[in-house]
């Protein structure tokens, strides 16, 4: 089982469990505005290769977020973050030990559908697109290095599909979320021999435990 696959079952379990604590009250939803941030681990895949415990990156993201009702127990969840993603390879051979992390910054606007089960346990689901603002690859240990990435030699959109699931203790909330990236990264280019690469030929996924305070 991978590690994002791990730590989403752990969460949910923990989340199952504390939803069973709580009383269940009233089902409607109420319009919220917040600010919230997380925790990422963030890996790149190809289309040959699912994500996996390889190379994830952590980071953080942060930022605000609105719960708007539809019904009385469904809303529209639109957000503005700042978020980190990635992926880190480590390396350790006859010639060299230490690893190297390339490193993906950007603006993303997640919008999911938001249903509460109860008042206080809710699962997410919707997309998400994202602006690339920097980009960098460092390294550590027998070669240390750092390097600014021009971001116009990236892919600056990305944009993927994302669910999770939150419990409320109001005004606090926590919760798990996976985002699967539907975007490369790296850009098309011309080979000079007539044909097309595409460098770094990944999409994005990213794994993040957040918590949330609603200010109204």
């Amino acid at each position: 089982m991978k590690i994002q696959s791990k730590l989403l079952f752990a969460v949910t379990l923990f989340m199952t469990a504390a939803f069973g604590a709580l009383h269940a009250q009233s089902e409607n939803v109420t319009t919220e505005f917040g600010v919230k941030g997380g925790f990422n681990m963030s890996n790149l895949y190809d289309d040959s290769n699912d994500p996996d415990d390889n190379n994830v990156l952590y980071g953080f993201n942060a930022g605000v977020y609105a719960t708007l009702p539809i019904s009385d127990f469904i809303a529209i969840q639109p957000e503005l973050l700042f978020t980190t993603k990635g992926a880190e390879l480590k390396y350790n051979n006859a010639f060299a030990e230490g690893d190297a992390k390339f490193k993906l910054n950007y603006i993303e606007l997640p919008l999911l559908v938001r249903v509460n089960v109860t008042k206080n346990f809710n699962i997410q689901a919707g997309g998400y697109a994202s602006y690339l603002v920097s980009s960098k690859v460092t390294g550590s240990g027998d070669f240390d290095f750092e390097e600014d990435i021009d971001t116009d030699d990236l892919n600056k959109f990305d944009a993927g599909i994302a669910a999770g699931v939150g419990v409320d203790f109001s005004p606090i909330s926590i919760g798990v979320r996976y985002n699967y990236g539907l975007t490369k990264v790296g850009k098309e280019r011309n080979d000079g021999l007539g044909g097309t690469y595409t460098f770094p030929d990944a999409k994005n996924s990213n794994l993040t435990v957040y918590l949330s305070y609603k200010l109204n």
